[in-house]
Formats: structure tokens, sequence, C-alpha cells
């Protein structure tokens, strides 16, 4: 055997080793290639009865907000008629209120004036009675 002949049999050797351990590595692969299929064969499986339940789920929401729409607009109707109630209640009866409210202030007003007045009135007279009791107290 020549040296070429050795190199030649250590090339194909080494290529067999080569070949023998991509085989083991593609056949990792290629179970590795079907657990995933798998798991992705079961998830889609048990993915329909998920979406089936979202599904589900939304319509019963989408059902709730049509009534929470319902309800939002009759309470802006009552909204809108308690404005206008409002409105016609300032109208009719605030001006006659505020008047009176005014008329009864201005009364009081006045008396609370006219007492001050009349006790300013007696108290200079009864000052004066006071001092003369307060004198002939003092003197017995």
């Amino acid at each position: 055997m020549t040296a070429g002949q050795i190199a030649a049999l250590v090339a194909a050797g080494a290529f067999v080793l080569l070949v023998v351990l991509l085989g083991i590595v593609l056949a990792k692969l290629g179970r590795t290639l079907d657990e995933a299929t798998i798991a992705i064969r079961k998830a889609h499986e048990n993915s329909d009865p998920l979406f089936l339940g979202a599904n589900t789920t939304l319509n019963h929401v989408n059902t709730q907000l049509e009534r929470v729409d319902g309800i939002t607009a009759n309470a802006q109707a009552v909204t809108g008629n308690v404005s206008a109630l409002t409105s016609v209640f300032t109208a009719t009866l605030g001006g006659p209120l505020v008047k009176a409210a005014a008329l009864s202030y201005g009364v009081s007003k006045a008396i609370r004036a006219r007492r001050k007045a009349k006790g300013e009135f007696e108290g200079k007279h009864s000052r004066s009675g006071r001092r003369r009791s307060g004198r002939r107290g003092a003197r017995s």
C-alpha cells in the first residue's frame, strides 16, 4: 500500500464517520420535528374550544354593551328632561321666589332698624332715669 492509498483510506473513514454523525443529528432533528408537529396538532385541537368560548364570551359582552347603550340613552333623556324642568322652574318660580326673598329681607332689615332706633331712643331716657335712681341709692 502506498502513502496515497493510506491517505485515501483515512479520508474515506473520516467521511464515513462524518456521514454517521450527520445521520445521528438528522435522526434526532427528525424526532424533534415530529414532536413539534404533534405539539402543534394538539395545540390546534385544543384551541378550537378556546376560540368557541371566546366567541361566546364576546357575544355576551356585545349583548351587555347593547343594554348599556340603552341605559345610557335613557339616562341622557332623563338628563335632558331634568334640564328642561329646571329651566321651566327657574323661569316660572325663580323670579317670584327671588322677589319674595328680597322683600322678606328688606322687611326684616327695616324692622331691625326700627327696633334699633326705638331702643336708642328709650335708652337715652332710661339712662337718665338710672342715673337718678343710682344717685338716690347712693344718698340713702
